[in-house]
């Protein structure tokens, strides 16, 4: 594991949330928007709930990951403020955790920083969401740390969403787009994205892109930073207001060339969460979070461990309401 500056580190503390990247059985770099918290031994805390468990499992098939710190809102970074791109190694056990045990500061820090969360430690929300609070915890010893250039202004620009939690995962997928091009109405409603390709190891490199619609695909200047290679990659949008709410993230899936001015995508999935907003959707969403919930247990032969809810209750009772 290498050492973070002080300087690194608290600009990394006030990222309020980062794009974190595993690799899919077929070697695709795949990124979500997540929370991460910087422990004192120098590793980084990400958590799962079990309705999104892909990240885990990718994990657990292949231990290498990035994480992007760069999307400022509501850090108080200023405009110039670097991204910070994390690669190493993750670990996820088997266990199943429903208590905050252990990982109090995580769950203090979210509380903080995301306070409508709290709503669902109460009936009737509490009946609902066991799911989220049943959850995988995810540690990555960084092994490589390098800068870039600010991310472009207005990246966390505020969008309304139907299912507002920082454990957001892919819920519906299409194969097909009304615009010309797979993600036409979408990439140009966000000033940037990041992209997720891999480097001559094989290891996720993230960084952010201005996507430009070409012929058969995307097209992506060069990056800074780590060399990445052509093949399998994936671009996310994400935005979230100052309290984590109205999340909205989106992602798809290509093969990526380069070219003589940069890189292609040609898109071949489209994952989008959020694609109307609707009432329906955020029942179907919640609906399926349980469902997804209930086939990672019985696939194992487990049963759900108790939520402890009270334990929960006590760390958001310790942090104010911002």
């Amino acid at each position: 594991m290498i050492d973070i500056n002080q300087e690194l580190s608290d600009t990394m503390d006030a990222y309020r949330t980062c794009e974190f990247a595993t690799l899919t059985r077929d070697g695709t770099p795949i990124a979500w928007p997540t929370a991460a918290l910087r422990r004192p031994d120098g590793t980084l805390l990400v958590t799962t709930s079990l309705a999104f468990a892909q990240k885990a499992l990718n994990v657990r098939r292949d231990p290498r990951v990035a994480l992007l710190f760069s999307d400022r809102t509501a850090s108080g970074l200023p405009d110039d403020a670097p991204a910070i791109l994390v690669q190493g190694r993750a670990d996820c056990p088997q266990e199943i955790v429903t208590s905050p045990a252990g990982a109090e500061e995580y769950w203090a820090m979210l509380f903080a920083r995301q306070p409508h969360s709290r709503k669902y430690l109460v009936p009737p929300a509490r009946w609902l969401m066991g799911w989220y609070y049943t959850r995988l915890l995810i540690t990555i010893t960084p092994q490589h740390v390098s800068t870039a250039a600010a991310a472009p202004a207005g990246t966390g620009a505020a969008e309304a969403s139907a299912a507002g939690t920082a454990d957001s995962g892919a819920a519906a997928e299409s194969g097909a787009d009304a615009g010309p091009l797979l993600g036409t109405g979408i990439f140009d409603r966000f000033p940037s994205a990041v992209l997720a390709a891999r480097d001559d190891a094989g290891v996720p490199v993230l960084t952010r892109v201005r996507p430009t619609a070409a012929d058969g695909g995307w097209a992506l200047p060069a990056t800074d930073g780590p060399r990445i290679v052509p093949g399998p990659a994936s671009l996310l949008v994400h935005r979230h207001d100052d309290r984590l709410d109205g999340l909205r993230n989106v992602g798809l899936r290509g093969e990526l060339t380069e070219t003589a001015d940069g890189w292609l995508l040609r898109p071949q999935r489209l994952v989008d969460p959020g694609a109307t907003g609707s009432v329906r959707e955020a029942v179907n969403t919640l609906r399926g979070a349980r469902r997804r919930t209930a086939s990672y247990l019985d696939r194992r032969g487990l049963t759900a461990p108790p939520v402890r809810w009270r334990e929960f209750q006590r760390v958001a009772d310790s942090v104010p309401v911002p």
